[in-house]
């Protein structure tokens, strides 16, 4: 830490780095016209950076140049047990490699606090319609999962700085929202901001506080963990002033919708956003977590809301200390980060956006910025003809109604007005219909007493919306299994099947292997769709039933928006929030009698096993020569194709595989959870049975699935035995693809699985920037076609083999060179994206990994 600009908070006992005094003594006058988030980034510096680049990263800042990169250092990680858990499984192989060399394992911590919170692993087993559905899931989760949680209970033990929320508490973006964040921190008699990255591309959700807060890869993740810094350039930061303020019955979620339309049209794929206006002004701080939290869905890396008056009354009702709260207004009042400080900030791009024009929305089928206003589904084709048949299931069918996800789960008005919905649909003797698995999985524990204060969880029980678990459930694909005579009829039928759910991802393939089309709506819609039963129904005008002659739509039993309020004003209460996280968190003072330093790895785990990226090929020189297409893909690849999340298939190579193991078909679980074993997540490496591969081409056509054709044979199979033919042969790999590539959450296996393979590059006409750093992360290198330059316009067909020819240096060209079957030879300028230097130190190195055990053995030899 830096002494300089270090300087007595007034009314307090604490100290803080003076920005804004470092600033203007650069560029007088300078510090008025930064945006927030340059102003947080400025902090950072003056307190963490070294004094030899200080001045140099500051007019970085102050002169929007971005010319050379600057460190960040975050307060905090924090992840959920899918990547947090093989960041820490990581980190135990990388004590076994230290170990191996003659290094000393015990000293191989994370340097920074680090908070996991386990609730990816919980799968809807049993739907909302069982009042015994949690403890039932519970038990479930807590048995297919025993591997899992044997090793987080060691790494809570064996590493130092590591807290862990346990299973069944609740979701890790809203226990942030709700309790972690101090929105200012306060460590050594020094007062700064809360700043952190997370293991999940919806970690901006806590932004809504004020908070910098980013989504990062798993392998970036546990660099920051070690203590390194996060390197980067300025990035682009633009204002959006919201005007105006929404309609009568429009929620958080139809807002949010809109916003990710709007966003996603403004192309800020990569930008800081800051959220301000009279508009934001206005809105709660849930209505501000459920649009920061849909971050990644529009594009953006960050967005945030200032310090306000709504931040000070959120931490008052969810029941933080009165001294905390008034270091919050203080700090930010005295350093700039109040809101009303920033009236003569200044933006590179400033967009507009008009609440008032938001209408009640749904966003779908595969795409969430796919929006679409329920009064345009008619037009849109989505509602139309469909025979109510007794005994059968409809066409367009909804197979699962879930109230899911943080996006949602976080904002009490949201989840208050669903509740008085079912309230009113049961007064009225309306009822789901009975092919629709409906499910609740609230966020955070403190949802299921503000419900039950106000009366309406048993409304929602009523409808088959009881509490099936607090965890990320629906929307991660842990949704469940169907009833079998439900999924019997989809099949001999060939149905069209819908999931609708509040939560925030909606891509193929994810929700549900029989789920043809998935939709995002608002929490009460979720209910109304469980009753209307298919998505062909036109939820505004359509009649959802007929009591005493009178034909009910949605907008009779659409609660009033005076009504909605009076309830979230009257039952959400700060001692609600203290009951639940007071004994929480007190777990975490005593983590238990120390263990030893190494892992006893469980030798036939199929959850846990040693990490191999110290071994064999992993270890060898990337040659990127000869390189052969292990894919050829279009626009939108998503994560979900490189490394699907959701339930294990028996017919899929990972369930072939986990059989050989002994398990039982009910016991797969989901890949996700599969994650800390290799030899599982391996076999998800472009397993998403909507992969639509263009090698894999079968009589002419292309064929869907997870396929490819293996080279020079000519022969399409399924993807794993062609992954294991190529490493037979120790034939290095390319994938060729599109636009986008690489969108979803910030899975690090969606890299490592692709690296497992024997890929070492992949050329796209663009890469979502999670993903782009995990790739490096596991080195494998990242190429991105020129403008009008694509797989089509070079007439790839897959056949070719490749090499990749240059000095690897940020923003450099390479040349791709190309060696068809006839013996031409096409060489092609691609823009190396190792966008650092610090970036281009990994990639050489072989990885993140690789990279920390070099520099940890070179700094303690002779220790």
């Amino acid at each position: 830490m830096n002494t300089a600009n270090r300087t007595p908070l007034p009314g307090t006992d604490l100290d803080y780095f003076d920005a804004r005094a470092a600033i203007e003594a650069l560029a007088p006058g300078a510090y008025d016209e930064l945006p927030y988030t340059a102003r947080v980034l400025a902090e950072n510096l003056v307190r963490r950076c070294d004094p030899a680049l200080l001045t140099d990263s500051l007019r970085q800042i102050v002169e929007c140049r971005r010319e050379r990169d600057f460190p960040w250092f975050p307060a905090r990680v924090v992840g959920h047990d899918i990547l947090g858990l093989t960041a820490l499984v990581d980190l135990a192989g990388l004590r076994d490699a230290i170990a191996d060399r003659g290094g000393d394992p015990a000293k191989v911590n994370p340097v920074v606090p680090v908070q996991l919170v386990v609730d990816h692993s919980l799968a809807v087993e049993y739907g909302g319609d069982d009042p015994e559905a949690f403890a039932k899931n519970r038990a479930i989760e807590d048995q297919r999962n025993a591997d899992r949680f044997h090793f987080i209970d060691w790494a809570r033990r064996a590493f130092d700085n590591v807290d862990v929320i346990p299973a069944g508490n609740g979701i890790m973006h809203q226990i942030n929202l709700e309790w972690m964040s101090p929105v200012i921190q306060v460590r050594d008699g020094v007062a700064f901001p809360d700043t952190l990255v997370g293991t999940d591309s919806h970690t901006p959700h806590v932004s809504a506080l004020g908070v910098l807060a980013i989504g990062v890869g798993g392998l970036e993740a546990e660099s920051l963990m070690l203590g390194r810094a996060s390197w980067m350039r300025l990035p682009e930061i633009v204002g959006v002033e919201l005007i105006g303020r929404p309609g009568p019955g429009i929620t958080a979620t139809d807002v949010v919708l809109a916003l990710t339309e709007f966003l996603r049209q403004e192309k800020v794929v990569g930008a800081y956003l800051e959220f301000h206006g009279e508009g934001a002004a206005a809105l709660t701080i849930g209505d501000r977590a459920s649009l920061s939290n849909m971050c990644p869905e529009y594009g953006a890396t960050a967005a945030l809301f200032p310090i306000d008056g709504q931040t000070l009354d959120y931490l008052r009702m969810t029941g933080r200390d009165e001294a905390q709260v008034k270091r919050v207004e203080l700090y930010a009042k005295q350093t700039g980060l109040w809101a009303d400080a920033l009236k003569k900030a200044r933006y590179e791009r400033t967009l507009t956006f008009d609440l008032s024009r938001v209408v009640r929305s749904l966003a779908g089928p595969s795409k969430p910025h796919a929006r679409v206003a329920t009064a345009d589904l008619a037009a849109k084709g989505i509602t139309g003809h469909w025979d109510a048949v007794a005994g059968r299931m409809p066409e367009g069918a909804v197979i699962i109604a879930a109230i899911t996800s943080c996006t949602n789960t976080s904002n009490p008005r949201n989840l208050i007005t669903a509740g008085l919905l079912a309230r009113n649909a049961n007064r009225l003797g309306l009822m789901r219909k009975p092919w629709v698995k409906s499910s609740f999985a609230p966020g955070s524990r403190v949802v299921e007493s503000y419900l039950q204060e106000a009366g309406l969880l048993t409304e929602l029980e009523r409808l088959g919306f009881g509490i099936v678990g607090f965890a990320c459930t629906t929307c991660n694909g842990m949704s469940g299994p169907l009833a079998p005579e439900i999924q019997q009829e989809i099949n001999e039928r060939n149905l069209d099947t819908t999931a609708v759910l509040s939560g925030n991802r909606n891509f193929d393939g994810r929700i549900h292997p029989l789920v043809r089309q998935a939709f995002l709506a608002s929490p009460p819609l979720v209910v109304a769709y469980a009753m209307a039963g298919t998505i062909r129904f036109d939820i505004e005008k359509d009649v959802l039933g007929v009591v005493d002659g009178k034909e009910i739509r949605l907008k009779d039993i659409w609660p009033p928006d005076e009504e909605i309020d009076a309830i979230v004003a009257e039952c959400v209460k700060p001692e609600q929030f203290r009951q639940v996280y007071e004994p929480m968190f007190a777990l975490q003072i005593e983590a238990g009698e120390r263990v030893r330093p190494l892992y006893d790895w469980r030798p036939h785990s199929t959850y846990i096993r040693r990490p191999p990226y110290w071994e064999g090929a992993l270890a060898g020189e990337r040659t990127l020569q000869g390189l052969r297409p292990l894919a050829l893909l279009g626009d939108n690849i998503t994560t979900d194709h490189l490394s699907p999340s959701n339930a294990i298939q028996p017919d899929s190579a990972a369930g072939e595989y986990l059989a050989r193991m002994g398990l039982s078909e009910e016991d797969f679980n989901s890949y996700a959870t599969h994650r800390g074993d290799h030899l599982t997540a391996q076999r998800a490496t472009l397993a998403n049975p909507r992969l639509i591969n263009e090698m894999a081409v079968v009589d002419g056509q292309i064929k869907p699935g997870s396929l490819t054709r293996v080279e020079p044979d000519g022969t399409v199979m399924r993807m794993w035995e062609a992954i294991e033919t190529y490493m037979n042969r120790n034939q290095p790999l390319i994938i060729i693809a599109g636009a986008d590539y690489g969108q979803g959450s910030s899975r690090d296996w969606a890299a490592k699985g692709v690296r497992l393979a024997g890929v070492e590059a992949i050329v796209a006409e663009g890469f979502e920037r999670i993903h782009r750093t995990n790739l490096i992360g596991m080195g494998v290198l990242p190429l991105e076609f020129k403008p009008g330059v694509n797989r089509k316009t070079l007439g790839l067909d897959g056949s070719e083999l490749y090499d990749v020819l240059g000095e690897r240096r940020p923003g450099t060209d390479l040349t791709l060179v190309i060696h068809r079957r006839n013996g031409e030879r096409v060489e092609v300028p691609v823009t190396c994206r190792l966008d650092t230097a610090e970036e281009v130190a990994i990639y050489e190195a072989g990885g993140v990994l690789q990279r920390f055990a070099q520099d940890f053995l070179e700094s303690t030899k002779g220790a």
